[in-house]
C-alpha cells in the first residue's frame, strides 16, 4: 500500500537520524547538478525574454501573453507522453529525461534566428515540448530514489540546486547584455552553450537504473497506454491534488508578467527588469530545503496549500503599493521566492505518495499537466484583461481569484487528509 501522506507513510527501516539513508541519494545530487547548469541556461532566456518581446519587438500585453502562455503551457501536451514512456522499462527514465534537455538545449541557437512574434513562440514551444518530456521522469528518478518518509527533504535539495541556476542565471544575462555589442544574440549563444554542458553531466553522472522498490509490481500494459490516466484518476488523493493543483494554476501570474507588473507599478527602470528574478530565486534557493523538511512534518498537501497563501500577500502588495523602488519591490520577490519553495517540489512529493512505482513518471506527469494546462489559460487572461483593462484590474481580478481557490483548495485537501488515508497500489 503506498498512503497519501507523508504524515501516514511507513517507518524506514533505519531511522531517519541515523546511517547512511539520512543522507541524500546520490542520484538526487547529481540531477540536482544538471537542473543548476539548466536552470543557468533556461533563466538566462527567460530573464530578457519580457524586454525583448515588449521593448525590443514591441509586441502588446495580449501577444505577449500568449508566447509566455506558450512558454509556460504547450509542455503540457507532452508532459504526458515523457511520464509514460519513462515508466516503459528500467531505463527509460533516463534516456527520456536526456532527449528532453538535447531538445531544450538545440532551441537556444535557433533564437537567434527567430525575429519575429510567430517565429519565437514556435521556438519556445519546441523548448517547453523538451521541458514537458523532461520533467516527469526526472522527478520520478528522485522520489525512487528516495525514502517515501524523506521525500519532501529530497526534493528540497533538487529544488534548491534548481534555484541556484535560476539565480545565475539572470546574472549572467545581465553581465552578458552589459558586455556584448549583441547584447540579446549573445545572450542566446551562451545559453546554448550552458544547455548542452547540463546534457552532458546527465549523460555521464545520472545512474541509468531505477531504483527498485522491493515487492512493487511490474509494469503492466495498462500503465503504458493513455488510458492509464482515467485508472490513475480513481486514486481519490492524486485526483483531488489534480484538481486543487489546476485551480491554483489558474489563477497564479505568471513570473514574466509577475516582473513585468512590479517594473510598471513600483517605478524600476526598464534596464533592471533581468535582475527581478534574482530576489524570487534568493529567497527560493534559502527556504527550499527547509521547507521540504517542513513539509515532511506538517503534511505536503496542507504546505502546499498554505504557500499560495504567502502569494496572495504579494499580489496585495502590489495592488496597494505601500513605496515605490526597491523597497516596494524585495517584500513582493522574498514572497514569490517563499511560495515556490513551499509549493514546486512539495507538490510533487505529495503526488508521489499516492503512486504506486509503476506509475510514479504518468502520475506525476497528470499532476504536472493539469497545473501547466491551467496556468497556460490564466496567463492567455490576464495578457487580455490588462490589454481590455489596464493592470490594476488584472492584478485585481487576479488576486481574488486566487483567494477563492486558495480557500477552496484548502478545504479539498483537508478532506483528502481526514478521509483518504490509503492509496492502492495496484
Amino acid at each position: 500500500m503506498y498512503l497519501a501522506d507523508s504524515r501516514s507513510s511507513p517507518p524506514s527501516p533505519t531511522p531517519a537520524v541515523h546511517g547512511r539513508r539520512s543522507a541524500v541519494p546520490g542520484t538526487v545530487l547529481a540531477l540536482g547538478t544538471v537542473s543548476l547548469v539548466t536552470d543557468v541556461s533556461s533563466e538566462m532566456v527567460t530573464a530578457v525574454m519580457p524586454l525583448y518581446l515588449v521593448v525590443g519587438l514591441g509586441l502588446s500585453p495580449l501577444g505577449f501573453g500568449f508566447l509566455d502562455g506558450i512558454y509556460n503551457g504547450v509542455g503540457a501536451l507532452v508532459r504526458l507522453l515523457g511520464g509514460y514512456l519513462g515508466d516503459r522499462g528500467g531505463n527509460r527514465h533516463k534516456a527520456v529525461a536526456a532527449a528532453g534537455y538535447g531538445l531544450s538545449a538545440l532551441c537556444k541557437p535557433l533564437l537567434l534566428l527567430a525575429h519575429t512574434g510567430p517565429l519565437i513562440g514556435a521556438v519556445l514551444a519546441v523548448d517547453r515540448t523538451g521541458k514537458g518530456l523532461r520533467t516527469a521522469p526526472r522527478d520520478a528518478m528522485i522520489s525512487l530514489a528516495t525514502e517515501p518518509a524523506q521525500r519532501g527533504r529530497a526534493f528540497g535539495v533538487h529544488r534548491a540546486m534548481d534555484t541556484t541556476g535560476a539565480l545565475l542565471g539572470p546574472l549572467a544575462a545581465f553581465a552578458v547584455l552589459r558586455l556584448a555589442v549583441d547584447g540579446y544574440d549573445a545572450v542566446f549563444a551562451v545559453s546554448g552553450c550552458v544547455a548542452a554542458l547540463g546534457v552532458l553531466i546527465l549523460l555521464l553522472f545520472v545512474p541509468g537504473h531505477r531504483r527498485t522498490v522491493p515487492g512493487a509490481p511490474r509494469p503492466s500494459g495498462s500503465a503504458r497506454g493513455w488510458r492509464a490516466t482515467r485508472e490513475l484518476l480513481r486514486l481519490r488523493g492524486l485526483r483531488r491534488l489534480t484538481v486543487c493543483a489546476a485551480l491554483l494554476g489558474l489563477t497564479t501570474i505568471s513570473d514574466s508578467f509577475l516582473y513585468l507588473l512590479i517594473q510598471r507599478r513600483l517605478g524600476l527602470p526598464a534596464d533592471l527588469l533581468p535582475l527581478l528574478p534574482l530576489g524570487t530565486a534568493a529567497a527560493f534557493l534559502v527556504l527550499a530545503m527547509p521547507l521540504g523538511m517542513a513539509a515532511d512534518r506538517i503534511g505536503r498537501r496542507r504546505l502546499f496549500a498554505m504557500g499560495h497563501l504567502l502569494l496572495l500577500v504579494g499580489y496585495g502588495l502590489l495592488l496597494v503599493p505601500l513605496s515605490d523602488g526597491w523597497p516596494g519591490v524585495l517584500p513582493v520577490l522574498v514572497l514569490q521566492g517563499a511560495f515556490y519553495a513551499a509549493t514546486d517540489g512539495v507538490l510533487a512529493a505529495a503526488a508521489a505518495d499516492t503512486l504506486p512505482p509503476d506509475r510514479r513518471g504518468a502520475g506525476l506527469a497528470l499532476v504536472g499537466t493539469g497545473q501547466a494546462l491551467a496556468r497556460f489559460t490564466g496567463s492567455l487572461a490576464f495578457g487580455a484583461f490588462w490589454s481590455a483593462w489596464g493592470t490594476g484590474i488584472a492584478l485585481a481580478a487576479a488576486t481574488g481569484g486566487l483567494a477563492v481557490c486558495t480557500a477552496a483548495a484548502m478545504v479539498v485537501l483537508r478532506l483528502t487528509d481526514r478521509h483518504v488515508t490509503t492509496e492502492s497500489a495496484t
